[in-house]
């Protein structure tokens, strides 16, 4: 657990610097879990070393795999195939991780033993009868609190049969845990999905040798697959890095340099959102990294203005919405957010946790079922905010108070160490 404390954050003058921001959380924790789920050994460089993820990686070590740290920035984890885990002799803390609890349950419904998943007390009331309900057809045998919709979450695993499954939500968690485990089995397990969720389990899938197919509506996979070890670099992460971008746009004569952050398509409506708002960002020196588009980001400041967003431009910036939030409240005009009822289920509800935070700070932002309207371009006032418990709460107020004519005291700010450990070093860092 993070420690509570509170930051206060002034305005700033002019950000400036070259930057790495850590490790993709998506991706690392799939680093950990299919590397361990590999046969053979597998290196990763630039984990995420985040609470999240430090949970995925113990929920395997409780499971016999053994992780041996090589000098500051990797880590070298021995597989053992996907019949090589053992069944853990205590419960399976995930901490504040929901990647960690569905994608788990996807993999230890298949497995032939018995095991418990649990969490903090904001992961114990977020839903998880979506991926409990499409395994259950699968022959899955989990009981939970709540009609089987809320952890502790108790898997008696095997006997898992293919299926095929229409997901009401485009949500990669949900997709992830039927891959996890109809890859497990024998037969086709077909997920389909109403807009193109995140795609980072089947890329990274097909990096350590499966055989996946991704297809205009979903994906498939037959099992049983066999993956190998594989040197695993990972790209800096794009939800983390939104912060520094519209930090960049908003606070007056900024530069900033973002260097190796992951652009998936699936995962970079940010650039899109922010691009089309009037915001200077260019993507320079562009690659490939264990299967994952990478690029440098170059943020300047900009005037920015209100937009539309949704449709499928919401899945590709689900996390992103707290920020890109602060950024309407700094454009001219009105923002209006729908198609976007996915943030009542976060770590906290983020669109009522948006309103009351910026709504604080003097923002005019008003709440709806599926999203939020934004008029910008008022001043923001100084002031006390609580982050809820929420990491990407938090920095986002962060990012705001650059702008804000008095100081923003933030309360509960230690849970930004959930994704971005350094936050805020790096944000006083890039002051001068």
């Amino acid at each position: 657990m993070h420690k509570f404390e509170s930051r206060t954050v002034e305005k700033s003058r002019a950000l400036r610097g070259e930057i790495m921001v850590p490790g993709d959380k998506s991706i690392s924790h799939r680093a950990i879990m299919f590397a361990s789920l590999a046969k053979g050994e597998s290196r990763v460089r630039g984990l995420l070393r985040g609470e999240d993820c430090l949970s995925t990686l113990k929920a395997f070590q409780s499971m016999g795999i053994e992780v041996v740290e090589s000098g500051t920035d990797e880590l070298i984890i021995q597989g053992r195939g996907l019949d090589g885990l053992q069944e853990p002799a205590d419960l399976i803390d995930c901490g504040n991780s929901g990647t960690t609890m569905r994608l788990m349950s996807g993999i230890l419904a298949a497995q032939p033993f018995f095991s418990v998943l649990t969490g903090d007390q904001y992961l114990r009331q977020r839903p998880m009868g979506r991926v409990i309900k499409p395994l259950a057809a699968m022959g899955a045998k989990i009981l939970g609190r709540a009609g089987n919709s809320k952890a502790p979450l108790a898997i008696d695993g095997g006997g898992l049969k293919p299926t095929e499954y229409r997901s009401p939500v485009a949500s990669a968690q949900v997709k992830s845990a039927l891959l996890l485990a109809g890859m497990q089995i024998e037969g086709t397990t077909i997920v389909y999905e109403p807009h193109l969720s995140r795609d980072h389990s089947e890329r990274m899938l097909r990096y350590f040798g499966a055989e996946i197919e991704s297809f205009a509506g979903g994906a498939r996979v037959t099992g049983p697959v066999s993956l190998t070890g594989r040197e695993v670099e990972v790209p800096g992460d794009i939800s983390s890095a939104a912060f520094f971008l519209v930090a960049g746009l908003i606070v007056p004569d900024s530069e900033l340099l973002l260097k190796n952050v992951g652009v998936n398509p699936t995962r970079s409506g940010i650039i899109d959102i922010l691009q089309q708002m009037g915001g200077s960002i260019e993507l320079l020196n562009r690659r490939e990294l264990s299967g994952e588009p990478v690029a440098d980001l170059l943020v300047k400041s900009s005037d920015l203005h209100g937009i539309e967003i949704g449709g499928e431009l919401v899945p590709r910036a689900i996390d992103e919405f707290p920020v890109v939030s602060v950024a309407a409240a700094f454009a001219d005009g009105v923002t209006t957010i729908r198609d976007a009822k996915e943030l009542r289920v976060k770590e906290t509800d983020r669109i009522a946790a948006i309103c009351a935070t910026l709504g604080k700070l003097g923002a005019r932002i008003e709440p709806r079922e599926e999203g939020m309207r934004i008029t910008g371009g008022l001043p923001l006032c100084g002031g006390t905010v609580s982050s809820y418990g929420d990491h990407r709460i938090a920095m986002s107020m962060a990012v705001a108070a650059l702008q804000t004519t008095a100081a923003v005291k933030i309360e509960d700010s230690g849970c930004t160490a959930t994704s971005f450990p350094g936050f805020w070093e790096l944000l006083i860092a890039i002051q001068g």
